[in-house]
């Protein structure tokens, strides 16, 4: 779902950051505040003044949206669900946990938190822009607090709609799964009903775009990534699903292919790559493990510099970023090459080299798995 991500601080252990694509919707909420909606609320303002309520809101927002997924990340600590943290992007934020809830209360629990939350601080800014209106206040405080009750209500309301993985989507899918006990059966009928709506989205987009609308293209935006997003996650469930409680062993290559670090970057390239076509090798030294060498650290050579170097020169020290234990659950494996982008992680056991696990071969058995175990609709 992300790309590049900054970290930008942590609050009660949880780190937040930022996808780089959130810098285009700050950009756009701040202009759209600044151009259009402060100064239709609020004629007799002059731009500067409406500029500074722009930002305001748009900070506001994505404070509301941190309370919102801060809201889910506490309720899901508090049942053992670890959070990697929460990463704001163009489409607003999200918690990330490592695995599912253990049960339907706390799928529930979590997934009202966050509407909730939103539906408090709508209340909270609404009601201290009607005392601020009552009390005479200056016209910028009270339209940022109006403005900040308004989208948070919009926020709680669209959330709320039952559709994977928007929190209605959850709520909804909790239900399902105390009905059929089926958590697997709850997930894709929650999720074709938010692929559903996100298509539903797409349609109004096209059609408001048609008609010149500028808005359209939002909604046709926002219609793209539900779908995609309600996809992508039943999709996670099954890999967890096939995955989880399987150790690293049972996929792994026991007689992976090792590199000589005296090799040069020229005899790694032609006999190695171009013959195994991996992107990852490890280095051993008289039967002792080294590192590994990819195909990026290659890359950084100049062509013409390949016999010159070794691979020795390149290679990068084991670490938790490209080894695993053979006993590690598989999910360990999985959640250690979506994070570094690497799909070959050495499989060590103390120094020594026991096997290569590669992605390809867990997803061979994910394919298996869903076609022997998925059941008929």
């Amino acid at each position: 779902m992300f790309g590049k991500r900054i970290e930008v601080f942590k609050l009660f252990g949880i780190a937040v950051r930022l996808d780089l694509s959130w810098v285009i919707i700050a950009v756009l909420v701040t202009w759209s505040l600044a151009r259009g909606f402060f100064p239709s609320e609020y004629p007799n303002l002059s731009r500067a003044i409406c500029w500074v309520m722009g930002v305001a809101g748009a900070v506001g927002l994505f404070g509301s949206i941190l309370f919102h997924e801060f809201s889910h990340a506490l309720v899901a600590r508090r049942y053992g669900l670890v959070i990697k943290g929460i990463t704001l992007f163009i489409f607003g934020g999200v918690a990330e946990m490592e695995r599912e809830p253990s049960s339907p209360k706390a799928e529930f629990l979590m997934a009202a938190a966050g509407p909730i939350a939103s539906i408090l601080l709508a209340m909270a800014c609404y009601g201290t822009y009607l005392a601020g209106e009552r009390a005479g206040w200056p016209e910028p405080p009270i339209g940022v607090a109006r403005y900040l009750g308004l989208i948070n209500g919009l926020l709680a309301a669209f959330n709320l709609i039952p559709g994977f993985p928007l929190d209605g989507g959850r709520l909804l899918r909790s239900v399902l799964w105390v009905w059929k006990r089926n958590l697997r059966w709850a997930t894709r009928i929650t999720s074709q009903i938010g692929a559903g709506f996100g298509l539903v989205l797409i349609f109004l987009g096209i059609l408001n775009m048609l008609r010149g609308e500028f808005a359209g293209l939002w909604w046709l935006l926002i219609g793209l990534f539900l779908r995609d997003a309600a996809t992508t996650s039943y999709q996670q469930l099954l890999l967890r699903k096939a995955l989880e409680g399987e150790p690293v062993r049972r996929f792994m290559i026991s007689t992976p292919v090792t590199v000589p670090a005296s090799s040069s970057i020229e005899q790694l390239v032609e006999g190695y790559i171009y013959r195994h076509h991996f992107k990852m090798y490890p280095v051993v030294e008289d039967g002792t493990l080294l590192g590994c060498v990819t195909i990026r650290q290659v890359k950084a050579i100049p062509r013409n510099e390949w016999k010159q170097h070794t691979v020795r020169e390149v290679a990068t020290p084991c670490s938790p970023e490209n080894t695993v234990h053979p006993e590690d659950d598989a999910m360990k494996a999985l959640s250690t090459m979506s994070r570094t982008g690497d799909s070959r992680l050495m499989v060590v056991e103390g120094n020594q080299l026991v096997g290569i696990i590669a992605l390809k071969d867990m997803l061979g058995l994910l394919s298996l798995k869903v076609e022997l175990e998925e059941p008929k609709a």
